[in-house]
């Protein structure tokens, strides 16, 4: 796996089309790489997860992938500095029971919630965004527990972790055909960044979770888990 940073052009009229539509983005970012085998939707093969960091004109891109990407073919003025690859290779080494990291992932924090209940028929859930910070971080812990990790305790015996909402993501994408519908539907992502420290628990599951990402919303900005040696509280 590969890990990039790519600098951009806030003024570039191609990013601040993407800037706007998270589906123009998914594909602008999907262009950068060889194509898939026909039997396997494209992200899925590549695996690519993204997220954008920064603000003003220093705007980062950060995308992870199963292969080197090609920067030098975004469109004329994309770029806002020489974008940087690197192997995620040590990173997957250093992942081993109990070993502690700290970590950034921007996620799409959901819950299903269940309509009334309409004879025997067992009714489906729809997914809603939690917006509560606290329960967010109850989110988090309990994707924790189903991806090999948890969050390291602070001095006042709760997760060290924050949690900032970020501004909601929109974009448009083809509906099905067939659709009486519109003919585009619109995309509207609810997202958090998290800033903390876990401990690894599990570590075939938690690589796992690093090369797939966590949570929903994968193609738009989400998902991505970033690791760095572990800080300490204080």
């Amino acid at each position: 796996m590969y890990l990039s940073r790519v600098p951009v052009n806030p003024l570039s009229p191609t990013f601040r089309r993407d800037y706007a539509d998270v589906h123009d983005m998914h594909r602008t970012l999907m262009a950068r790489f060889p194509e898939a085998p026909q039997d396997m939707p494209a992200r899925e093969h590549q695996r690519l997860l993204w997220r954008l960091e920064g603000q003003g004109r220093e705007l980062v891109l950060y995308v992870q992938s199963r292969e080197h990407p090609n920067w030098g073919s975004l469109p004329e003025g994309y770029l806002g500095g020489r974008a940087l690859v690197r192997s995620l290779q040590p990173v997957l080494s250093a992942v081993a029971d109990k070993a502690e990291f700290s970590f950034r992932l921007t996620a799409n924090p959901t819950r299903s919630v269940l309509p009334p209940p309409n004879g025997e028929k067992r009714p489906r859930g729809t997914r809603r965004p939690i917006h509560d910070p606290e329960l967010q971080v109850q989110w988090l812990v309990r994707q924790g527990e189903r991806h090999g990790f948890a969050l390291l305790d602070s001095s006042a015996d709760a997760p060290d972790v924050v949690a900032l909402p970020r501004p909601p993501a929109v974009g448009y994408k083809k509906a099905p055909e067939n659709s009486r519908g519109p003919d585009r539907l619109k995309i509207t992502v609810a997202s958090v960044t998290f800033d903390g420290r876990l401990r690894v628990t599990d570590p075939e599951a938690f690589r796992a979770a690093l090369g797939n990402g966590i949570g929903r919303a994968k193609a738009y900005g989400c998902g991505l888990l970033s690791l760095a040696p572990a800080r300490r509280p204080g």
